[in-house]
């Protein structure tokens, strides 16, 4: 009993052990139950499905609050926003990626539900690495908040930038590395196949072991911004993790809903390019006026009115477009 009462990261371990038993239980409640064989999602299941997961993430501020205080919950709420809405930028990569790749959408599930086992560990490591450097060098946080503010202030201009997967180095590093198969072999990310050459079995990567792999990397480069965004509004490792791992569980199931409708949310990128100087502004607008740090209040508050004037822009000016279902070659 009194293991469970040590200080990991600076929060006893039993509360870092329950919030991962609820994580797991939702991911094996996800593919053993719901999604246990390959399906199409749909748009209404996704929906369902990412409201479950959406309703789970505000109730755990229920528990910020009772084992914390008000600022922390308002904290948590925040980076749970922040974190849900800059992740969104990586939907749009994630389809570009299934596109490329012809991965039908019954086999999209699989894909990204191993992705999230990726994403809590990497996840894991990068905060826990980054509240390590914070608690020892705070200045750190200037560095961060410099560093969202260029960013933002960079995604302005290339908003409107096409990703091409076909340039991308990795890409051809795999590509070059790996034995991979033309086409894709049902759901399975290895198959053994006679080798060309001599004819023995020999072990292939499938094009859906490439989707995964680049989604994965997608996301660490998308830690790289959500992440010190997040330790600007709280440098707690357990509110920066929960809410990084609540957002993402969400938003990649809602991504069969938003793939449909991806072109609506055209100027949202714009939204997310302020949403971040907006961030990184906060720490030396609170070091000009004096203050301890930036009101968590002002700062959810602030951080709804930004995303919402940029998704109903994006809804106004997008209005007149035929929404059109996004399928891949490959159905």
């Amino acid at each position: 009993m009194e293991l469970l009462l040590i200080l990991f990261l600076g929060k006893p371990l039993w509360m870092w052990l329950l919030f991962l038993a609820l994580v797991v239980a939702l991911l094996v409640f996800d593919l053993g139950v719901l999604n246990k064989k390959d399906h199409e999602i749909g748009i209404a299941e996704s929906l369902k499905l990412s409201a479950m997961y959406i309703t789970l993430g505000v109730l755990f501020s229920g528990f910020i609050y009772w084992q914390m205080d008000t600022t922390a919950t308002a904290q948590y709420l925040t980076a749970f926003v922040v974190e849900k809405t800059l992740a969104m930028d990586n939907i749009f990569v994630i389809a570009l990626i299934f596109s490329f790749f012809a991965i039908p959408r019954e086999y999209q599930h699989r894909v990204l539900f191993w992705g999230i086992l990726g994403v809590i560990i990497l996840r894991g490591i990068m905060i826990g690495l980054g509240a390590t450097i914070v608690e020892q060098y705070h200045w750190v946080l200037y560095f961060f908040a410099g560093f969202l503010i260029l960013t933002g202030i960079k995604m302005l201009f290339v908003a409107d930038k096409e990703h091409k997967i076909e340039e991308n180095g990795l890409m051809r590093f795999l590509k070059r590395r790996l034995n991979v198969t033309e086409d894709l072999h049902g759901h399975n990310f290895f198959v053994k196949k006679p080798d060309p050459a001599t004819g023995k079995l020999k072990r292939f990567a499938t094009p859906l072991l490439l989707a995964l792999v680049m989604i994965e990397i997608a996301d660490l480069v998308f830690a790289v911004d959500s992440v010190p965004a997040v330790f600007t509004i709280t440098t707690d490792p357990y509110i920066v993790y929960t809410s990084n791992i609540f957002a993402i569980l969400g938003l990649r199931a809602l991504y069969f809903a938003l793939d449909a409708i991806l072109h609506r949310f055209a100027y949202l990128k714009y939204a997310l390019s302020i949403l971040l100087i907006f961030i990184g502004s906060k720490i030396f607008i609170a070091w000009g006026m004096g203050w301890e740090k930036f009101p968590p209040e002002w700062s959810l508050g602030i951080t709804f009115l930004i995303l919402g004037v940029g998704v109903g822009y994006s809804l106004w000016k997008t209005g007149g477009s035929k929404t059109v279902e996004a399928r891949n070659p490959a159905e």
